[in-house]
């Protein structure tokens, strides 16, 4: 009986109930767990493996009474990459095919809240993404990036199709592919949805959101200052979370192809980890308890817009990201999906070098300095080049017309 009785209590604690919100443990645990899987070789974006995810993450949406679209979970886009990631050259260029997975809970209301994550990894490392010395042939799992966001994503479909019949907006729940090479899913998602995007609400994107620390209990809310509501709502919120809030609708995950439709966003995510893009983010570094904490909270956050007929939207800065070595900035956000030569630019921050340039969103960067733009690593190389106080030509297509301009730096 002693025997029983621990096995008992045992399962008790690994079901992690939050003030009402059951967000299972077990169920999160499997989630990652197969995800995360060497069986799955790192979920790189358009391998067997993925599909493997894919279909994984279908059979899960399905299960929670979800609706497909066309009779399919599935919802494949194509997408132009070249075969060797050292080539740069636009010659070698083969195309691919990827799957999002999309699931729809409808609860015949006007407006629809988005929830999702990208589902996608490093897969065996090839494609250089990775942080590690010597990655090739390595299987990056990304147990936390980002199998705990899709798991997330799982988790709340569960929890709101248990809940349908109270709740005044439908959702729709997206796990994206290709995020790693430059949120391709979501991007094409929202070039071509599945619903009108303005009867999108808002969308919440988990992206990282496995390693809460349990001393800190930290978590990083961006894109707060995208609705003019998100701010007092998130303060309302009684939690033990300590929050870090950034307005930004910007930043290097999928809510960014959403706030560029002028779409008020939420990112949430956990903190940055020196396991991050390395064959080393695995489920045993997992926080299962805290995960569920946070999807407590999103839960939350979701149930508190109820209150909402519709959030407004607002524009908000550029981050500076420090990232890659650059000394200066454009303040532009480069359409990581165009197929054509050259760089096209997906969204222009006011106030930035390329705004006072007289740049505009669409207009395709075809040199920068002196150096020729045929895609975006060009770019980069451009823009490494630069340093503050600089003056550049720059040539932008737009329209069909050649437009030389001039960005002070």
């Amino acid at each position: 009986m002693r025997l029983n009785s621990i096995a008992f209590w045992a399962f008790l604690l690994a079901s992690f109930v939050i003030k009402g919100q059951d967000f299972l443990i077990k169920d999160l645990k499997e989630d990652i767990s197969f995800l995360a899987s060497d069986k799955l070789k790192g979920r790189g974006t358009s391998s067997p493996e993925e599909l493997m995810a894919a279909k994984f993450i279908a059979g899960k949406f399905k299960k929670a009474g979800l609706t497909a679209f066309n009779n399919s979970y599935l919802r494949p886009f194509v997408y132009k990459k070249s075969a060797s990631p050292h080539d740069t050259s636009t010659a070698n260029v083969k195309e691919n095919k990827a799957n999002n997975v999309v699931g729809f809970l409808d609860n015949k209301a006007p407006y629809t809240i988005v929830i999702g994550a990208h589902y996608d990894h490093l897969g065996l490392g090839h494609d250089h993404n990775s942080l590690d010395a010597n990655p090739d042939g390595k299987i990056h799992n990304g147990a936390d990036d980002n199998a705990s966001g899709t798991a997330g994503v799982i988790e709340l479909a569960n929890y709101f199709a248990k809940n349908n019949k109270t709740e005044p907006f439908n959702f729709l729940f997206i796990c994206f592919s290709g995020e790693e090479l430059g949120l391709l899913g979501s991007k094409k998602w929202c070039d071509n949805p599945d619903i009108e995007l303005s009867k999108v609400n808002y969308m919440i994107n988990m992206d990282m959101i496995g390693r809460l620390n349990d001393s800190t209990k930290k978590l990083l809310v961006y894109g707060v200052g995208t609705s003019p509501v998100w701010v007092s709502l998130l303060d309302s919120i009684k939690s033990n979370l300590s929050l870090k809030k950034d307005s930004s609708g910007i930043g290097p995950s999928d809510q960014t192809s959403f706030y560029l439709k002028d779409i008020p966003v939420l990112h949430f995510f956990t903190g940055q980890h020196t396991d991050y893009h390395k064959p080393s983010d695995d489920i045993e570094k997992i926080n299962y308890k805290g995960e569920a904490e946070v999807l407590g909270y999103i839960a939350k956050v979701i149930e508190k817009t109820f209150n909402y007929k519709k959030l407004d939207f607002a524009k908000t800065r550029n981050p500076d990201t420090g990232k890659g070595g650059f000394k200066v900035t454009m303040g532009v956000m480069p359409d990581y999906a165009f197929e054509g030569e050259g760089m096209r630019i997906d969204g222009v921050t006011d106030g930035k070098p390329a705004s006072k340039a007289g740049i505009l969103k669409g207009d395709v960067v075809k040199k920068l300095g002196g150096v020729e733009v045929k895609n975006v690593q060009d770019y980069m190389k451009a823009l490494q080049s630069l340093k503050k106080g600089d003056t550049a030509p720059i040539e932008v297509l737009r329209n069909g017309e050649l437009k030389k301009l001039n960005v002070a730096f």
